[in-house]
């Protein structure tokens, strides 16, 4: 694997395995789980929109796992809940990558879906999803999803991938040119972790990304255009704390690297190209924002950011425009 230079070290690279759950009558169709960490103020909102969908006891499994929180989400289980929702504490924090590999390891449903303990899907979401899983090829299914903030405003919407619902038309190159899907839109079946291991230790952002990129290289992926899914974007967020460093920028460059040998020979070049100027582009974006705010810090991570993953004479032109416009101007 090619290194990629940068001020963040990646961790070692350990995928966790899982055991096939065994298949029997009692076995649930859906595992919820839930990773949570610090999230009791967005946890309630995110149980009661499972709750509002919930297909019972021996359909659906719903589980907190805690990554040894400080701001006691077991009493918002057992009041939202009732006993209806399991919860799992670490004895000891293991970090995002850890607790969600917890989450799928103890998940003993047919399907698996992620929701972070400040996410929320809206109503119809598990009906829509089930109706895709139907299909026996079909890997992992995700719907149309929006950003909101703290106070459940939208933010933005995510353009539709495609008019109807069905399989995603070349999946695989068309989800590594870049991040389309966030964690709470998309459910995976658990027979698809067990064959192709779980998130990448070497990935401290971006993990999601590689991960949907590597189910793609092996199976069928399904796409619902209906708005089902919400990711929360607010100051303690792990998008939110990667931008002002470039954090989340260069590990979005690490899982180029880490899924480019998966893609088409024919093709992967032009996608790894493409993939990487698009990145190069939201960093020098980042850039100009932070230098408008005169946080210098902040721009010139952004700025590296940029050529790191795109060292092109295009980028280099952008940048320095930007640059100088701003200085020009103050």
């Amino acid at each position: 694997m090619a290194k990629l230079a940068g001020p963040f070290a990646p961790g070692v690279g350990v995928r966790a395995k899982f055991v096939p759950r065994p298949e029997t009558a009692e076995r649930p169709r859906w595992s919820v789980m839930i990773p949570a960490y610090n999230s009791a103020a967005f946890l309630r909102r995110t149980l009661a929109s499972v709750l509002a969908q919930d297909q019972g006891p021996g359909r659906m499994q719903i589980e907190v796992v805690d990554d040894a929180s400080s701001d006691d989400p077991r009493s918002i289980v057992d009041e939202v809940g009732g006993g209806r929702i399991g919860f799992f504490a670490q004895p000891a924090n293991r970090g995002q990558i850890g607790n969600l590999n917890c989450c799928i390891e103890r998940a003993r449903g047919e399907i698996v879906h992620l929701l972070h303990g400040d996410d929320y899907v809206l109503p119809g979401y598990y009906a829509a999803l089930d109706r895709a899983f139907e299909r026996s090829e079909v890997g992992a299914a995700f719907c149309r999803w929006m950003i909101v903030d703290e106070s459940d405003r939208t933010l933005t919407v995510s353009e539709p991938e495609q008019e109807h619902a069905g399989l995603l038309k070349d999946a695989l190159a068309h989800l590594a040119a870049e991040q389309r899907i966030v964690t709470p839109s998309i459910a995976i079946r658990r027979r698809v972790w067990e064959q192709l291991d779980g998130f990448d230790s070497r990935l401290r952002c971006a993990e999601d990304w590689e991960m949907w990129v590597r189910i793609a290289a092996h199976h069928a992926i399904w796409y619902e255009p209906e708005l089902l899914a919400a990711y929360r974007r607010h100051d303690g967020s792990t998008t939110a704390r990667g931008s002002r460093n470039a954090e989340e920028l260069y590990y979005s460059g690490l899982a180029i690297t880490l899924f480019a040998p998966l893609l088409p020979p024919e093709r992967a070049r032009d996608i790894v190209r493409s993939a990487r100027r698009a990145y190069a582009k939201t960093a020098i974006a980042n850039a100009r924002g932070y230098r408008r705010r005169r946080d210098w810090s902040a721009a010139r991570a952004n700025a590296a950011a940029a050529l790191r993953l795109d060292p092109s004479r295009g980028s280099l032109a952008e940048l320095a425009r930007a640059f100088l416009k701003r200085r020009e101007g103050a």
